[in-house]
């Protein structure tokens, strides 16, 4: 596309929030039976933008109000045109069933451009190939204890002085428990990758830019999904606007990423890492796949993205359900002191992490309803037609909206909305497992997350850990909402009291 044709795109664009604005008063009066309007050469968009602050909830209710799949449908000259679902036939259909017929689209490259070739942008024999390498390592026993071990080291040494700073200043030391937990997040999740600690989370450490690239970059990266493409690619070729950030987010998590992989091949990491394991496995010819060294730091990038966001977000969420819902912390810690007399939770072995079901279903439940991956984004590769009778033309964009899936009424019942751990464990005591296509926190299929386990032994030492030892509230009358980012963050976020448990 020429420079010129970029700029009569973007003033067309301009003038469709224009008639956007013009009839909003006749749009909240349609709203009111419809949650979305196809109107004459803007589409749907007028209704979009005016709900852009709370698109999450927005789209359930499209979704809930179309029957699970609905068609949005952008202004006549632009490419914004896609199919939006969370019925979970077509989610195991696309996911699973006909996977082979489902990639990432032309399209995702382009909006996910900043994660390069790693193994969540890359298709076929390269995915096959990094997927391979990196399972080598997640379902490995030693590397899990390794993780395990690294966590709550940091837990101990760092978390938890933090939050009894907080309590011993009698909270006058603002705290924002969702920041906390993304250092905390991105310290683990560098360790588990390079063996190198970036200390984010110490008390004397204000270095936060890395943490904040990340989360300006995914919320750039949501805006590219319902901006026309030829706006947001002029703003990048003028560095103005959302991708003016964004360009300086890449550079900046990039520039991150170079120095840990130096810090590694320089022999500083403790060879218990991913990238030291790896080096080692190929060293020695085990069964690991080679990955080339430019991919293999584009997926050294996707696992450091994947793991903090999939820790923080949760845990952020999951302290917030349990301050609304007290009944159910109360069965947490009873369930912890029955495991651990002191009362305290500290770790020692993975088996012990196991007899904590409460907290394993309490945790599940929080992904159900807060899903760190808000949606996910496909292309059928042929003409195809769904399980709901929708019918995709090859390369028309698939939005999966895995928020809008926990909140289906359809699904989970006339108490979707509920905090209700009860449902997850079976008349045994032991967890029910649901089929990945009904819960897709971890997606589903040949591409379901291969640290799923990882990422519960985290959340399991965490949460333990700090329920165990506190009682946290959020400071009265602030309002806690998701953000409009593709990782489902909270938007202002969570500024905490913190007091002793007893």
């Amino acid at each position: 596309m020429s420079y010129e044709e970029l700029v009569y795109s973007s003033l067309a664009f301009l003038l469709i929030l224009f008639l956007s604005k013009s009839c909003l008063h006749f749009i909240r009066l349609c709203t009111k039976k419809s949650v979305l309007t196809a109107w004459p050469i803007v589409g749907m968009m007028p209704g979009l933008f005016h709900n852009m602050h709370r698109i999450h909830q927005f789209a359930t209710e499209f979704l809930e109000e179309s029957g699970g799949t609905a068609r949005f449908i952008g202004p006549w000259f632009t490419n914004v045109d896609m199919l939006v679902t969370a019925d979970p036939a077509n989610v195991h259909y696309i996911l699973t069933k006909n996977f082979v017929n489902f990639g990432k689209g032309p399209e995702f490259k382009k909006i996910f451009d900043s994660l390069g070739e790693g193994i969540f942008a890359s298709e076929n024999e390269s995915w096959e190939n990094q997927r391979k390498a990196a399972k080598f390592f997640m379902v490995n026993t030693s590397f899990q204890q390794f993780v395990a071990e690294t966590t709550w080291k940091k837990v101990e040494k760092h978390l938890l002085p933090l939050l009894e700073s907080a309590l011993e200043t009698g909270n006058k030391m603002k705290l924002d428990l969702q920041e906390v937990f993304q250092r905390f997040a991105f310290d683990c999740t560098v360790l588990m990758l390079f063996g190198h600690d970036p200390r984010t989370l110490c008390k004397d450490s204000n270095d936060l830019s890395v943490v904040r690239a990340f989360h300006e970059a995914e919320e750039v990266i949501l805006l590219r999904h319902v901006v026309p493409e030829s706006v947001w690619k002029l703003q990048r070729f003028l560095q103005v606007g959302s991708e003016k950030k964004m360009t300086k987010a890449v550079e900046t998590i990039y520039s991150f990423l170079a120095k840990c992989i130096r810090y590694c091949e320089a022999g500083n990491g403790n060879g218990n890492d991913m990238f030291g394991c790896y080096k080692r496995a190929i060293a020695e010819n085990q069964e690991a796949v080679k990955v080339p060294e430019e991919i293999w730091k584009d997926t050294t990038l996707n696992f450091l993205v994947a793991g903090k966001d999939t820790i923080s977000t949760t845990l952020s969420w999951f302290i917030w359900l349990l301050e609304k819902y007290p009944e159910k912390k109360e069965k947490i810690r009873e369930e912890i002191v029955a495991n651990c007399p002191t009362g305290k939770w500290g770790f020692s072995t993975l088996d012990e992490l196991k007899n904590l079901v409460y907290l394993h279903a309490s945790l599940c439940e929080s992904l159900r309803l807060f899903p760190p991956v808000a949606l996910n984004h496909k292309a059928p590769l042929a003409f195809d037609r769904l399980p709901s009778g929708h019918v995709v033309e090859k390369n028309r964009k698939i939005v999966i909206s895995f928020y809008s899936m926990g909140r289906m009424e359809s699904i989970w019942g006339k108490d979707c909305l509920e905090f209700k751990p009860e449902r997850w464990i079976s008349d045994r005591g032991t967890i029910i497992n649901v089929p990945a296509f009904k819960f897709p926190a971890f997606n589903a299929g040949p591409r379901s997350c291969l640290g799923k386990e990882i990422a519960f032994i985290q959340l399991k030492i965490v949460a333990a850990a700090v329920i165990s030892r506190f009682e946290i509230q959020v400071v009265k009358g602030h309002a806690i909402l998701p953000d409009a980012s593709v990782i489902l963050a909270m938007k202002n976020g969570m500024p905490v009291n913190v007091y002793h448990c007893y």
